[in-house]
């Protein structure tokens, strides 16, 4: 009798690709982007995964922003780019800010990297995969954030000439999303889920200038604020000159709109401004925070400032400090200035110190502290709608409307006082306050 010998034919496993997000927001956004091309394509992809295999790729999305975020970006490259050496991953790739402005040099130092992609080569990236770009797949992303709320960019690059920024060097001009396309993505998510959109671009106030022309976020946030399921709107990164205060109409006119609003202002002093080409005075930089506190009276403003620009003198600091004391932010971040070759700025003379630059920082930084204690202080005792983003020991934390993720205020709600489910809104009564934490009791 014949016997045949079978052998089991084990399927290959397809290998992993890991994307890696360093920087701000918007790489979250192109990351989620790729990440849901490449699921689309059927490939296995995974965010930031801890562990890897010999056959995996690392997509790694970079920040070219200043010093730090670039160190950060160069040290995730070698690290991920010397286990590729070791056997235990096949390719590397790089994408995003950091290789958009140093691809040559990038390409000469760190030779065993597979492939450097600027910020704009997302059909590029796909191809290196073995996958295709899916018009389909326009507005579908696989989310990194808790599911209840993304981030929503709703334009690219920025065509404002400040001094010291290196943005439009590596994202290009402005360039708007049509509306159409962006209520589009907006249903898919609320469909999956999400009840929160923080609107982010380099400049959100400069949206429809360059496809309707004419400054056009109130009628985006309008038809945003109509999508059932979204019942957070969010704005950060409004640029003050040319500011469109018919967007406070709306947010006024909208319960979903949140009365939130994240302004950078940089600095205050006359010179500082106009060396910085802000194209802003003191005077109207006064004006216009008071006229959106106006239309607003319970906005919550957030800014940021720079320390130790070129020629910032000790009157200059001064001036700064005290009118951060006299305006009351609610939520400020401060940074120290970092010289960025190619920026107008570049060309002058980088002369305040970096152990001053720090120690400028820090006063802004302990006033603001002190500010953020005594506004936290006034809202013990009030009741406020807090969306749940996770639960550690003790407590579920949240935030209310006047706070963003990973950047202001959480609320600690005591987990004895009642059950809240991740994603959900409860109604929290706010008993204790530090300088960047409340604390309460869920209270129907």
């Amino acid at each position: 009798m014949n016997t045949k010998t079978t052998s089991r034919i084990i399927p290959l496993k397809k290998p992993k690709i890991n994307v890696i997000t360093l920087g701000c927001s918007k790489n979250i956004y192109d990351s989620e982007v790729l990440m849901g091309q490449l699921k689309g394509n059927n490939l296995d992809v995974v965010h930031e995964a801890s562990t890897m295999g010999k056959d995996d790729i690392v997509v790694i999305n970079t920040c070219g922003f200043i010093d730090n975020a670039k160190q950060e970006s160069i040290d995730t490259i070698l690290q991920y780019s010397q286990l590729k050496e070791a056997g235990k991953l096949s390719k590397v790739i790089v994408t995003g800010c950091l290789s958009e402005r140093y691809k040559p040099e990038l390409e000469s130092e760190i030779t065993n990297v597979d492939a450097f992609f600027g910020t704009n080569d997302l059909q590029n990236i796909l191809h290196s995969l073995g996958a295709n770009y899916k018009h389909e797949l326009i507005g579908e992303r696989l989310l990194t954030t808790p599911s209840h709320f993304a981030y929503f960019k709703i334009a690219e690059g920025c065509n404002r000439p400040c001094s010291f920024c290196a943005i439009p060097l590596m994202r290009g001009k402005h360039v708007s999303t049509e509306i159409e396309a962006l209520v589009k993505e907006a249903k898919i998510l609320a469909a999956n889920g999400t009840k929160e959109l923080i609107l982010i671009a380099q400049d959100l106030t400069y949206y429809g200038l360059d496809i309707y022309g004419k400054r056009n976020l109130d009628e985006l946030l309008r038809r945003l604020s109509d999508i059932n399921g979204i019942e957070w709107i969010r704005l950060q990164y409004a640029y003050p000159s040319g500011f469109p205060m018919e967007i406070l109409d709306v947010m006024n006119e909208r319960e979903n709109i949140c009365n939130y609003l994240d302004m950078p202002l940089q600095h205050i002093t006359d010179p500082m401004l106009k060396s910085m080409r802000r194209g802003i005075t003191k005077q109207k930089t006064i004006d216009i925070v008071n006229q959106i506190r106006d239309k607003v009276p319970n906005i919550a403003m957030r800014t940021t400032l720079i320390c130790g620009y070129p020629g910032e003198t000790e009157q200059d600091f001064e001036e700064m400090l005290r009118w951060v004391e006299d305006t009351r932010f609610d939520r400020l971040g401060c940074f120290t200035y970092s010289h960025e070759e190619k920026t107008h700025a570049h060309q002058l003379v980088d002369d305040v110190p970096d152990e001053v630059k720090q120690e400028r920082v820090d006063a802004i930084m302990e006033l603001q502290q002190g500010i953020s204690y005594e506004i936290n202080q006034d809202k013990i005792g009030q009741t406020f709608k807090v969306l749940v983003d996770r639960k550690e020991g003790d407590f579920f934390i949240g935030r209310t409307e006047f706070d963003s993720p990973e950047v202001d205020n959480e609320v600690l709600i005591d987990a004895k006082t009642g059950y809240a489910a991740i994603g959900s809104f409860v109604n929290v009564a706010i008993d204790r306050a530090e300088d960047f934490d409340l604390y309460g009791q869920i209270v129907k």
